[in-house]
């Protein structure tokens, strides 16, 4: 039997953690090592595959249609945005997630991010490279208003950090458990309470259902005067044009993201702001968050192919 690899730090083949599917009699399938793999690498790779351990690629129904022989997919993460779930529940491939096990890299991306834009370094760095002397009045972490929204395992850990730093945290989620997090120096606020007055916005929930931006006009305007946003979680959560608006009116300090709608992105007014702060995809691309990942999603493959093949 074949199982199709595609996370791009997985796809070279060498990680130790993939060893228990071959051991276990799988071949391994890898159609593009180290790059993305397109619909039509999808397609061609699929047949004959009954377990796929997938990263952040978009999955199409065409391509699902064409994973014939397919069982299980399990992402090397938590997010299944990009993953078709109604149609694969149709066709009733199991879909399995490494939850939790990215938690701390993205989060700890999330804060350096954070304390980036309240500092300024990215602009300064880039003016003094352009032979200027930028300095700038940043702002303590220590004391300011933090909004977080999304108290998963991502938002929670990040929330946590920014407590321990001294930070007054506001979280939104209305799925987390009232008991999520538990400190003084935290209040579990409505959707707009989170945004009002937010010195730092850090975003780590799912998409709506209707694919709408969380982050449009009027939820800005409610953030602090020159505050920082951060990232992590879906470029679609942001209005683009509104997040430039605000940036150019002064009303967002920082925008600081790790994700975009494609691989690499297209250049765009936003990403080219001054005050646009740009990571490559890596808030979970630490060694220890893909050892975790990496480690949970092979489980999971063998979890339900073995029960399979009994």
């Amino acid at each position: 039997m074949r199982i199709l690899i595609t996370p791009r730090s997985l796809s070279s083949g060498s990680h130790p953690a993939l060893q228990p599917l071959r051991a276990a009699g799988f071949d391994l399938v890898m159609p593009t090592p180290g790059a993305t793999p397109s619909e039509a690498d999808l397609i061609a790779a699929l047949p004959g595959c009954s377990g796929w351990l997938a990263g952040v690629e978009p999955v199409s129904e065409a391509v699902i249609a064409a994973a014939t022989d397919l069982r299980v997919i399990s992402r090397n993460g938590t997010g299944v945005d990009n993953l078709p779930m109604a149609y694969l529940a149709q066709r009733g491939i199991a879909v399995k997630r490494a939850e939790g096990t990215n938690a701390r890299g993205v989060a700890e991306l999330a804060l350096t991010l954070a304390l980036a834009g309240l500092r300024d370094i990215v602009p300064t760095h880039a003016g003094l490279q352009g032979g200027a002397w930028p300095r700038r009045v940043g702002a303590e972490i220590r004391g300011a208003r933090i909004g977080v929204i999304g108290l998963g395992a991502i938002g929670a850990s990040f929330a946590e950090m920014c407590l321990s730093l001294g930070a007054r945290v506001q979280g939104n989620d209305p799925f987390a458990p009232e008991d999520r997090i538990v400190h003084q120096g935290f209040e579990r606020v409505g959707f707009d309470d989170a945004l009002r007055g937010a010195q730092v916005l850090s975003l780590h929930a799912p998409l709506p259902a209707d694919g709408s931006p969380l982050l449009e006009a009027r939820a800005l305007s409610l953030l602090a005067t020159g505050c920082v946003v951060v990232n992590t979680a879906r470029a679609g959560l942001v209005d683009e044009a509104a997040m430039l608006a605000a940036l150019d009116a002064g009303q967002v300090g920082t925008y600081a993201t790790d994700v975009f709608h494609a691989e690499p992105p297209e250049p765009s007014a936003l990403l080219r702001h001054g005050r646009v702060v740009t990571t490559t995809h890596i808030g979970g691309f630490t060694g220890a968050s893909v050892e975790r990942s990496t480690r949970r999603a092979v489980a999971n493959l063998l979890e339900v192919l073995l029960a399979h093949a009994d």
